[in-house]
């Protein structure tokens, strides 16, 4: 279908913070090798669950620089630097651009509770003196936007949804919509969370969601296998620069992907719990093919949301077989990531743009095969070679938010 360029939306740039790399290369080889990065965690000894999937592979006061790390939580750092990488992979000079035609939307879901455990524990041992006056700037989850905004000159709308699982999509699905109403030229957009903790992890652990596989870190994220038992905490950021395709046009900017299409509902039926039924993930996907202009049919990959839970993963893969029974390809990067929460939709959007380009799907981690009755073609123990030229990325979050991104191959990529 042809688009009208004023409101088409691209992709121009990726920037990451991720378990299995930072920067682009690696974060692809390794999400193609079908790597799980979980591993015990000294901070978490003890705990239900004692490993997690850390991203440690920057160090982010380094990339960050100067004084103003000193006032940011470890997730603001962490998306700081995949927005700074993410516009220079789209090849802007934000000193160059107008920063009231640029947005920013990042979202987060749960923000600094490491600082604000840390500074319980001062004012427990010392009093109220020893509260960091900066504790609450860096323990607010809009601290992201906000300091991406300070650093990059963006002085159109800064914004941080906060949709838990789902905040990255969000973040993106919003983007796409300044984008198309022409309230901005330019939205650097994704999502970021780092919560690491003994408090979250036990929080986590006590609701039943994590895995225990505590004898196997690495074997222990392992989306729609038979023996899954729950997610693996992971941390880290994703960030896109998204443009009107007019503007990426004008400067000469290379189009990645086209963010086609979004769409968003709510199950409305439970605090953390997915309706079984899949209705509201439906309703999300649904609405995204109805945004981008396509038939189901057309839809070539699905990059499930794929936590390793036992309902969300049964949940899931019901809507895959209802809604595409043509039987696309599925993959589900939390197996090597783990479930990064808020920036999990915006790693796995630039996950799907990647595939997009390299016509190359990445396995599920940990998968010799889904339950039998369900219908999915998930792509396992290495990469498949595959012509995707659509493709939607599934964001389901607690609260019952559920976001779907629409994704297509840039025209100059067809082959």
């Amino acid at each position: 279908m042809a688009r009208d360029a004023r409101t088409t939306t691209v992709v121009t740039g990726l920037g990451l913070v991720t378990p299995v790399g930072d920067d682009e290369d690696t974060f692809w080889t390794g999400l193609c090798a079908g790597r799980p990065t979980a591993r015990r965690c000294e901070e978490l000894a003890g705990l239900p669950a004692d490993f997690a999937c850390r991203a440690d592979a920057t160090d982010l006061d380094e990339a960050v620089g100067g004084r103003a790390g000193w006032r940011m939580a470890r997730f603001v750092k962490m998306a700081l630097v995949a927005a700074r990488r993410a516009v220079a992979d789209a090849g802007l000079r934000p000193e160059r651009w107008d920063g009231g035609r640029v947005g920013v939307v990042l979202g987060v879901g749960v923000g600094g509770v490491p600082v604000l455990v840390d500074n319980v524990r001062r004012l427990d041992a010392n009093g109220p003196q020893a509260v960091s006056p900066l504790l609450a700037p860096m323990m607010m989850p809009n601290a992201a936007a906000g300091e991406i905004a300070i650093d990059l000159g963006a002085h159109g709308p800064s914004l941080a949804p906060a949709t838990a699982c789902a905040s990255g999509a969000t973040a993106l699905a919003t983007a796409h919509d300044l984008l198309a109403a022409g309230r901005c030229d330019i939205v650097v957009a994704g999502g970021a969370e780092s919560v690491l903790t003994p408090l979250v992890v036990a929080a986590f652990a006590q609701l039943g969601a994590l895995s225990t596989r505590t004898g196997d870190p690495a074997g222990a994220s392992r989306p729609f296998a038979p023996d899954r038992d729950g997610f693996v905490l992971g941390e880290g950021a994703g960030v896109l620069v998204l443009e009107r395709a007019t503007h990426a046009a004008a400067r000469g900017a290379r189009a990645r992907a086209v963010l086609a299409g979004s769409g968003s509902a709510t199950d409305a039926h439970h605090p953390t719990a997915p309706d079984p039924s899949g209705r509201g993930a439906r309703r999300a996907a649904e609405a995204a093919l109805d945004s981008a202009g396509w038939a189901a049919h057309q839809v070539d990959h699905v990059n499930a949301h794929g936590t390793s839970t036992p309902l969300n993963d049964a949940m899931e893969a019901a809507l895959i077989s209802g809604l595409f029974p043509h039987r696309p390809s599925v993959t589900a990067p939390k197996g090597v990531l783990g479930h990064t929460l808020a920036a999990g939709g915006a790693i796995e959007a630039a996950a799907t743009v990647l595939t997009l380009e390299h016509g190359l799907v990445p396995p599920v981690a940990n998968l010799d095969a889904p339950p039998a009755e369900w219908d999915i073609d998930c792509v396992t123990k290495q990469p498949r070679r595959q012509e995707v030229r659509r493709a939607v990325s599934h964001s389901f979050g607690f609260g019952g938010h559920n976001v779907v991104l629409a994704f297509e191959r840039a025209r100059h990529a067809d082959r």
